[in-house]
C-alpha cells in the first residue's frame, strides 16, 4: 500500500492510497490518520481510487477517524471508490455515516 496526504484548499488534508488495506498494511493507514487528528486535521478526504481490498482494520480505521472529525467539527469524507470500495462500504453500512463522493474534486468542495 502507497499513501500519501497531501493538503488542500480550505484546511483539508487529502488523503490518497494506492494497494491493498489488509493487516499488513492498515497499521501505516491508522498512524497516517492518528498523526493527522493529533495535529488537529480534522477536515480530511480519503481518494480510495487506487484501493483494491479493504479488511475490517481499515474499516474500523474509517470510522473511528469519521467520529473523532464530526466530534471536533470536521468531516471525513471518502472520494473515487472503486467498485469493490462502494459495495464493501455500502454492505458494511459505512456509506452513509461517512459521505462518500463519486470524486476526490467533488470531496474536496466545502458545500459538500
Amino acid at each position: 500500500m502507497h499513501l500519501a496526504v497531501t493538503n488542500r484548499a480550505g484546511g483539508i488534508a487529502l488523503v490518497s492510497i494506492a494497494g491493498a488495506i489488509d493487516l499488513n498494511t492498515a497499521p501505516a493507514l491508522r498512524d497516517t490518520m492518528h498523526r493527522l487528528l493529533d495535529e488537529g486535521r480534522t477536515r480530511i478526504v480519503v481518494d480510495l481510487a487506487g484501493v483494491q481490498f479493504c479488511d475490517s482494520i481499515g474499516l474500523g480505521t474509517f470510522a473511528y477517524a469519521r467520529n473523532h472529525c464530526e466530534a471536533t467539527g470536521g468531516f471525513l469524507r471518502l472520494a473515487a471508490p472503486t467498485p469493490f470500495m462502494a459495495r464493501l462500504l455500502r454492505t458494511v453500512g459505512l456509506a452513509g455515516p461517512i459521505p462518500v463522493h463519486a470524486t476526490v474534486t467533488e470531496a474536496l468542495d466545502p458545500a459538500a
